[in-house]
């Protein structure tokens, strides 16, 4: 580990060398990517280098400690000695995690699917809860969320809908809240007080680029068509909306929610690259079980993640065993806490099986 780091080390110099050249903006591209690498590589250089003050440190005690007789002088270099070394183990632990192997899509943007699932209406009423669930996290972020495509039932509810949500390391947060979202709770129109017990599915993807998938032309049927449901004037007397469908997969993708047909037609191929890409994602997880098993959850769709109880107040997550009682903060979008404990979770889990091999 400490050989990498030190390569590490000079190559970060090197780039700083590079980017203060003379002429080094005259090729945008290049310089975007030097600026990309120093940026990936500025944390790990940071917490080597307190590492190695560290290191330091606690050689230098160790020597003063050997040649210093008075007593209150001792003392102060043990309580710097044991500091340094406390740095030394958390610093270690740190960088180990810092040279995980990163998700090539953890940077990007993200499309996020949210189909209602058992429990008919209140099903859509809880799919509709999650959308804002996300969209308030968004804000919180200071990420910009798109609407792809909405399919309301008029009470509230939604059957399902495409939202693409805009900003830094997106993916790399919610990549996690793919799965089923279960809901337990007494609806509205139960005269009994029964709970009931519905679901919505969630799919968290990451945004691709034309490059990232090439789509035959042969392999798709454009329909454009009248928008329908509560659209507005514009949107609903014209066709704008476009319709999809990719003969090889039978994906089906819908937009409807710009009143320009040419911006319905960029929003359903982004739509659709998100999809056959998420696919093609799947399949790769599902050829590699051992590594599926060593991360959190399996990534399928149809695995219950978590479960939102109300008479409780209570929202657990099942992969990582996590339970809170602030039910009305994590619909707000207070998912920090859950996000942060399945990123930790993940991380130790492949921690564990590198130092395993």
């Amino acid at each position: 580990m400490f050989d990498k780091l030190e390569d590490l080390l000079i190559r970060f110099e090197e780039l700083l060398g590079e980017l203060s050249s003379p002429g080094v903006t005259d090729n945008p591209q290049r310089f975007r990517e030097l600026m990309k690498e120093q940026s990936d590589l500025t944390p790990i250089v940071e917490a080597y280098k307190k590492y190695k003050k560290a290191k330091q440190d606690i050689e230098d005690s160790i020597e003063m400690l050997e040649s210093e007789s008075d007593e209150d002088m001792r003392e102060l270099l043990k309580e710097e000695l044991s500091t340094a070394k406390s740095d030394v183990e958390h610093l270690e632990e740190e960088l180990k995690i810092l040279l995980l192997p990163k998700d090539p899509n953890d940077e990007k943007n993200v499309i996020v699917e949210i189909r209602a699932g058992a429990g008919g209406d209140e099903a859509a009423l809880f799919a509709a809860e999650i959308y804002r669930m996300y969209v308030h996290y968004a804000e919180k972020q200071h990420w910009k969320v798109e609407t792809l495509n909405m399919d309301d039932i008029g009470i509230g509810g939604m059957k399902d809908v495409n939202f693409m949500i805009t900003g830094n390391g997106a993916y790399s947060k919610l990549k996690y809240e793919s799965g089923v979202h279960r809901v337990q709770r007494v609806p509205e129109t139960e005269s009994g007080g029964r709970i009931h017990t519905s679901t919505v599915t969630v799919a968290v993807m990451p945004e691709v680029e034309d490059v990232d998938v090439v789509i035959d032309e042969k392999d798709i049927r454009i329909d454009v068509m009248r928008a329908s449901g509560n659209g507005g004037q514009c949107v609903n007397t014209t066709d704008s909306a476009v319709r999809l469908t990719h003969y090889p997969t039978g994906i089906v993708v819908y937009s409807q929610t710009e009143k320009s047909q040419l911006q319905n037609r960029d929003k359903a191929f982004a739509l659709l690259r998100a999809k056959l890409y998420d696919l093609e994602l799947q399949k790769q997880h599902d050829e590699e079980a051992e590594l599926r098993r060593s991360q959190i959850g399996t990534g399928d769709r149809s695995e219950k993640i978590r479960t939102y109880n109300f008479p409780q107040s209570r929202v657990t997550d099942h992969r990582i065993g996590l339970t809170s009682h602030n039910l009305e903060g994590i619909l707000d979008g207070d998912i920090d806490e859950i996000i942060n404990s399945l990123i930790a979770a993940d991380q130790a889990a492949k921690l564990a099986k590198m130092e395993n091999r």
